[in-house]
């Protein structure tokens, strides 16, 4: 028999709440067994909540990674997975990469602000002074 974990050590694990998990079962990326009122989560669940927090950490949607990790467990070639994978991936990229262009750029205004602002004070002390 292949070993089963509850949720409790799931969420120790993945330093993840309870509550989290659950979540993740609404979303249908993960469905436990039951074991009475108990979760039954096997090593199917492990890994799919392992990817699952991979493809957040990657910035994915929720809906994103199910369907990749529904692709992942899929029988089938891999080469339309990876073609998948690719062009999410790829997506993402094109998505943080305009992010940081709009950070760079909201970063270049404040530090004109903050030029202009200690212009303006360095001024007033001068006249203060004089």
């Amino acid at each position: 028999m292949s070993a089963t974990f509850t949720i409790g050590e799931l969420a120790r694990e993945f330093d993840l709440t309870t509550r989290a998990i659950r979540f993740y079962e609404d979303c249908g990326l993960l469905a436990p067994q039951r074991s009475g009122r108990n979760r039954v989560y096997t090593h199917r669940d492990r890994t799919r909540l392992k990817l699952t927090l991979r493809g957040k950490r990657l910035g994915l949607t929720l809906a994103e990674v199910r369907e990749l990790v529904d692709m992942y467990e899929s029988p089938r070639d891999t080469m339309p997975q990876l073609k998948k994978f690719l062009v999410v991936l790829a997506a993402h990229r094109e998505q943080v990469e305009q992010q940081m262009a709009d950070l760079q750029a909201t970063l270049a205004e404040v530090r004109s602000h903050e030029r202009e602002a200690r212009r303006l004070l360095a001024d007033g002390q001068k006249r203060a002074s004089a």
